[in-house]
């Protein structure tokens, strides 16, 4: 076993020790003081062992990328949800389906639900002071917002209702979260056959599997966002065409955030030269799927009596401040902008970074114009919520833009610092992760090229791939 292959499990091995005492020990969004350096220790580790392993044998990194995703998965099994309580309404949402009511029907409180109110969702003789704890009209529940209807979307709810099908009696949170690790655990095998068939840099897929937003939010808190990354990921890697917009409709409609990729699934799809058929025929395909997949999935809810589909969405976006007339977000933009205009010029730009990616884009690498647009919709927006980057997570480790990254590591010092109710976070965070991944452009627009071959390591197998 050589010195890199030591050094790499070593450094995996510290870095599932920290998951799991971070978890164990470490606090949790109620006692959010430690927290911050338990997640630094782990993203240190993390890029540690991700920078030994891109000089491992190929199977060797295969094995351990998948050995390390598993054993991470498994030590954010080791503790309930520490910093999030969104699990709390999964489960409460396939329990309401698996009688037969609508999720859109009813808030949680809602008097109409209360046979279905058992002592782990809805605990009683509390005081309800817990961090995870909320009051509703006249109870007490781990579940957030009881007095609104649910905000996930359908293919969402079919999840829910799916791991409420297959779970034991008394199973409480483990198998929601053990629904979270295979999503992530699969999400790996796919990446890694991903670079498999196109040759890549296999070291690239630890980008996923060892990176700690993923067993902490993917596994521990249980984000459903992981379902639509793996649907995501699988509609990239599928030919242009139908199969991918119903793949991407599907993910849409698990969480709204992977709509952003669709400039990157029709990437270079208004490139000059193209026919005008030829663009309509692809770009039509793609769209036409993916709103025809949306709209099945609503339409058994829409057609039953009392349900509100977009259910809490409009009251989330003035809770997080994306609204005019109370602006609580956009970070970047408001240094330079009035708050009125900040809304806006996101939008914009945005919609400019598709737009580059529709003409400028590479139809055989369709995942790095899912990033542009993506990441720079999260950089613009500077969501609170470090899950939402676990789909720039996932396109990162398919095509190894690692600056990106720093979009998630954002997202978690913002959400600690909400937790610890410190001011003036969220553009010094943001700032310092555009700085990140433009410095990274750069470094990477001056080594591009020169590269003819790849040896049999993680680095590339024996063949000719994409470069970065």
């Amino acid at each position: 076993m050589g010195v890199r292959t030591l050094c790499a499990i070593t450094l995996l091995a510290a870095l599932t020790a920290v998951v799991a005492a971070t978890l164990r020990t470490g606090g949790d969004l109620g006692r959010p003081a430690a927290l911050l350096y338990w997640y630094a220790a782990a993203w240190v580790l993390f890029a540690g062992a991700v920078w030994v392993v891109r000089r491992v044998p190929l199977r060797t990194a295969v094995a351990l990328i998948l050995a390390g995703g598993i054993a991470l998965c498994v030590a954010a099994l080791s503790a309930p949800p520490r910093t999030s309580d969104d699990m709390y309404r999964y489960a409460w949402d396939g329990k309401v389906q698996a009688v037969g009511v609508s999720p859109y029907a009813y808030p949680p409180d809602a008097p109409q639900l209360a046979r279905l109110r058992d002592p782990w969702l809805f605990p009683a003789g509390t005081a309800c002071r817990g961090w995870d704890l909320r009051s509703g009209r006249g109870v007490c529940t781990h579940i957030n917002r009881p007095s609104e209807r649910t905000i996930y979307p359908p293919v969402a709810q079919g999840w829910f209702l799916l791991v409420h099908a297959v779970s034991p009696a008394g199973g409480r949170h483990k198998p929601l979260q053990l629904a979270g690790a295979v999503l992530a655990v699969a999400t790996t095998v796919a990446l890694l056959l991903v670079q498999r068939r196109r040759c890549g840099d296999t070291w690239w897929v630890a980008l996923w599997a060892w990176c700690p937003a993923v067993p902490f939010a993917a596994v521990n808190d249980a984000h459903v966002d992981t379902l639509g990354v793996l649907l995501t990921v699988a509609a990239l890697v599928t030919a242009a065409g139908a199969r991918r917009g119903a793949l991407l409709g599907a993910a849409i409609v698990v969480k709204l955030l992977p709509a952003l990729t669709l400039p990157g699934a029709l990437s270079g799809v208004l490139a000059p030269g193209r026919s005008p058929r030829t663009r309509l025929r692809e770009t039509a395909s793609v769209l036409l799927a993916a709103v025809g997949v949306v709209a099945l999935a609503y339409l058994p809810y829409l057609l039953t009596p009392g349900s509100s589909v977009l259910g809490y969405l409009p009251g989330y976006l003035r809770e997080e401040g994306y609204e005019s007339g109370d602006v609580g977000r956009f970070a970047l933009l408001r240094l330079v902008l009035p708050d009125t205009w900040a809304g806006p010029a996101a939008v914009t730009l945005v919609a400019l970074s598709a737009w580059h990616v529709l003409r400028r884009g590479d139809p055989e690498r369709p995942w790095h114009g899912s990033l542009l647009v993506t990441g720079t919709a999260l950089l613009l927006t500077s969501p609170a919520y470090y899950w939402y980057a676990l789909l720039v997570v996932a396109l990162v480790a398919m095509g190894g833009q690692w600056e990106w990254l720093a979009v998630a590591a954002a997202g978690t010092v913002l959400y600690v610092a909400g937790a610890l109710q410190w001011h003036g976070v969220q553009a010094s965070a943001y700032g310092l992760a555009a700085v990140t991944v433009l410095a990274g452009a750069l470094v990477r627009r001056r080594a591009h090229g020169g590269k003819d071959g790849r040896r049999d390591s993680a680095g590339g197998q024996a063949c000719q791939p994409h470069q970065q």
